[in-house]
């Protein structure tokens, strides 16, 4: 395990070991004020930050615990997704039409993406986290699992309230995000917005505020105006499964050379697409299109944001999807034997987590090419047996 640097009497580090990582926690602290005082925060504020911060040990639970992302897209989606929440979006879009017309007007982000995240975030502001997200930040930080995540978020939270904007009582979600939207620190510092004009940013008690500073965020990701994101399709029973998945984007028009037709409206040629089979050929198609890789900046679990995208659709007047008759899922544990044989065979899987995650499901697709099996990228238990 590294450890911070004795500090100098000046009270700064050398920039190497503000990188960091576990260790003793004093010392940690140290390094984190130092870097924060050489980054331009006084050294009074980055004091008054750390003024009391804990390592909070049900914050690393949260962080290993993550387990409602195996659940498949049909699960996770229905679950989220009821007709009680589709009436109360709207019911909310036509409450704040104003925000959301100056937002469209503005920044071209549809009300429909920025309500749905609103709902899956924090059930339109209703539950915002309880975690102490000051303490979950530094926590995060400190753990040697992913640092390069959160010592930056950290840092950015210690700017935050030197500039007063910044309460280091405040609550949020145990990954440090805050708001109605849940924001992370870097995102708050850049895309912060004062919506309703009372002179604060306030993403907890202003919904005004949190959406306009949501599709800042998106806008300043790239969001394109008027372009789609997600569309459900139809895809003919010969089609080449092995070209699905977001690695092969490949222009809208050729999906439709190939049979692949829009459920409602038209495709859009001229934009690229991929085409997503979020549990298998058997199940749901979608083509995502660019403003779709931009929505996993917010959220990097494909089946979430694939539901985000969907409810989007839902909240503008889509029909249901079409459920089919997918292949069973594989249970948490057949998931993690599946990924300890794939990376026996010298798959790239990441952690054996029980989580059908982008490079499992590249895997498995190129197993599944190996094998002469329909390469839609969905495992089987028939592909777990035959591995």
């Amino acid at each position: 395990m590294r450890h911070v640097l004795t500090l100098l009497a000046a009270g700064l580090a050398a920039p190497a070991a503000a990188q960091d990582c576990g260790g003793d926690w004093g010392l940690f602290l140290d390094g984190l004020k130092a870097q924060a005082v050489a980054e331009g925060v006084p050294v009074e504020a980055a004091e008054g930050f750390l003024a009391g911060v804990r390592q909070d040990e049900s914050v690393l639970r949260a962080d290993r615990s993550q387990g409602h992302f195996q659940a498949d897209f049909l699960t996770f989606s229905q679950r989220l997704i009821s007709q009680d929440r589709v009436e109360r979006a709207a019911r909310l879009a036509e409450v704040h039409d104003a925000t959301f017309d100056r937002i469209e007007a503005e920044l071209g982000v549809p009300r429909g993406i920025l309500l749905a995240f609103w709902a899956f975030e924090t059930d339109f502001g209703a539950v915002q986290g309880d975690f102490d997200t000051t303490d979950a930040l530094v926590t995060l930080s400190h753990d040697c699992r992913r640092p390069e995540l959160f010592r930056p978020e950290a840092l950015a939270a210690m700017k935050l309230h030197a500039e007063g904007r910044w309460d280091t009582s405040v609550q949020g979600a145990w990954a440090g995000e805050i708001g109605q939207v849940q924001m992370l620190p870097r995102d708050i510092l850049e895309f912060g917005s004062d919506a309703d004009g009372d002179g604060v940013v306030d993403l907890r008690g202003s919904a005004e505020d949190a959406l306009l500073s949501g599709a800042r965020m998106l806008r300043g990701l790239g969001w394109r105006a008027g372009e789609p994101w997600l569309q459900e399709v139809t895809v003919p029973e010969g089609l080449d499964w092995s070209l699905t998945g977001l690695e092969d984007p490949r222009p809208a028009g050729d999906w439709a050379a190939m049979g692949v037709a829009a459920r409602e409206g038209a495709i859009a040629d001229g934009l690229a697409a991929s085409l997503v089979l979020p549990v298998g050929r058997k199940g749901p198609a979608f083509l995502a299109y660019p403003n779709f890789s931009l929505l996993t900046e917010w959220n990097q679990s494909l089946t979430y944001v694939l539901t985000a995208g969907y409810f989007a659709n839902r909240i503008g007047g889509s029909e249901r999807y079409l459920a089919g008759e997918p292949d069973p899922a594989l249970s948490g544990e057949e998931m993690m034997a599946l990924q300890g044989k794939l990376a026996a065979l010298g798959h790239d899987v990441g952690e054996a987590d029980g989580i059908l995650g982008a490079k499992t499901r590249v895997a498995v697709q190129a197993e599944q090419v190996r094998l002469g099996l329909p390469a839609d990228g969905w495992p089987t238990r028939e592909l777990l047996g035959t591995l």
